[in-house]
């Protein structure tokens, strides 16, 4: 009997040990493929192995859209995962999903983790950041937009450096035409994103009301002004030549650049590794061609990419496990890794100093410059980035409007006053949504 009973106390303390020693799981759903899963992969596992208490169960879910509507789903039927990677084009609508958010700001907070959003870039911690400066998200993956060089087709064209202006890049693909680069000279992938998006913080001209929208999802559209117009209207007259020649609305058209059939190509840097693989030409990166004659110009880039969001309804103890990782992923070694992996940006000045002093910007110039733009000037009301509702809808609008231009069956004017028209309607009907 006192055999029984002392094996039955060594059974239940084992259990008891076992319980105390298990890792609390945090799911992650995010959208990376390829070499940059692999990457998610080694985050996760790396973190797990720096502490027992934790374990990050990363899970693919498919493309950004696929990602955040799985993401939306599973919290309706009570089954979220506990971190979700968002695309930013998805910030607003996550913002207006009440109760199915944590904010970063507060998990921080309630967990006790040391947190100072003024360690982060401001360009980026701006468009996840409601109207108090509070971050909402994590920045994980930011990009932002540069333009992309065939060397060997300037040298061919008798061009000996990359055009800084907008005047300047229309004449190199003139050049570059009658060097033999016939179907084009100068493209952009992600047109709204190019042309109007970045185009506008660029120039430090705005886009909509409410500080592009981050103050507020009540925003009106005010980007058909005359740089924007102006712009347009120069595509249309350079796309008669093809010296400029339309790539589409997304990135379907940036094996363009990589082919060597446009030699100069406005894309995201996350394009850096897609270029390192399939370019058969030297290279290079070069900032955002601007309009000299216009005031402050260039202000600074706008990022894109995806962030971090917590879910809402999680254990006390699995916004511990959280807020950790969130500390672990900042911490300058693991974002100067991240950063020099995937082409994606360092999210804070520490993890860009540490790789400077690494060496790693000097042996690879071509991937400063997107830090370089994103950090030209302090951010403005123009420049801190936007946050529109629906904006995937709101892009094939104006993608739309573009295209008709471009075709000759609309003026810039006016296909940038219909654009502004009818994203204001998509807005509207948004807002009245989200005050709900």
């Amino acid at each position: 009997m006192k055999l029984s009973v002392l094996a039955s106390a060594v059974v239940l303390l084992a259990s008891v040990s076992t319980g105390a020693l298990a890792a609390t799981d945090i799911q992650w759903w995010h959208a990376m493929t390829g070499a940059n899963n692999d990457r998610i992969v080694k985050l996760a596992n790396d973190f797990n192995a720096s502490q027992s208490d934790y374990r990050i169960v990363p899970a693919y879910k498919g493309s950004y859209p696929d990602t955040m509507n799985a993401g939306i789903a599973a919290f309706r039927a009570g089954n979220a995962p506990d971190i979700l990677q968002v695309f930013e084009v998805g910030t607003a609508t996550m913002m207006a999903a009440k109760g199915a958010i944590k904010p970063v700001y507060q998990l921080m907070k309630d967990a006790g983790e040391p947190f100072d959003q003024k360690s982060y870039l401001p360009a980026v911690t701006g468009y996840y950041s409601n109207a108090k400066g509070e971050m909402l998200s994590f920045p994980f993956n930011s990009s932002t937009m540069v333009m992309w060089v065939n060397e060997d087709a300037l040298k061919k064209a008798n061009l000996t450096a990359a055009p800084k202006t907008w005047p300047e890049a229309f004449e190199a693909a003139k050049k570059l035409k009658a060097a033999g680069y016939a179907t084009c000279g100068i493209s952009t992938a992600w047109t709204t994103w190019a042309n109007i998006e970045e185009l506008s913080a660029w120039h430090n001209v705005p886009l909509s009301t409410k500080a592009n929208g981050l103050d507020g999802f009540d925003t009106e559209l005010k980007f058909n002004n005359p740089v924007v117009v102006k712009h347009l209207e120069n595509l249309v007259e350079a796309q008669k030549d093809k010296t400029f020649d339309y790539s589409g609305r997304t990135n379907q058209g940036e094996g363009r650049f990589t082919s060597g059939e446009c030699p100069l190509f406005l894309t995201s840097s996350a394009f850096l590794g897609n270029v390192k693989a399939n370019a058969k030409f030297k290279y290079s990166v070069a900032p955002m061609p601007y309009y000299p004659d216009v005031q402050d110009a260039p202000q600074n880039s706008i990022i894109g990419g995806a962030s971090l969001w917590v879910m809402g309804g999680k254990s006390d103890e699995s916004y511990k496990g959280i807020a950790k990782f969130l500390t672990y992923l900042s911490k300058p070694e693991v974002q100067a890794w991240w950063a020099q992996e995937t082409g994606y940006l360092p999210i804070t000045p520490a993890a860009y100093e540490l790789s400077k002093k690494q060496g790693f910007y000097a042996k690879d110039p071509n991937s400063e410059v997107a830090v370089l733009e994103l950090t030209n000037k302090a951010p403005t009301e123009n420049s801190r980035g936007l946050r529109l509702g629906n904006l995937a809808q709101i892009r094939d609008v104006w993608a739309e409007e573009i295209e008709q231009a471009l075709a000759g069956k609309k003026t810039a004017q006016a296909a940038m006053d219909d654009a502004v028209r009818r994203g204001d309607a998509i807005l509207k009907t948004f807002a009245r949504t989200a005050g709900r």
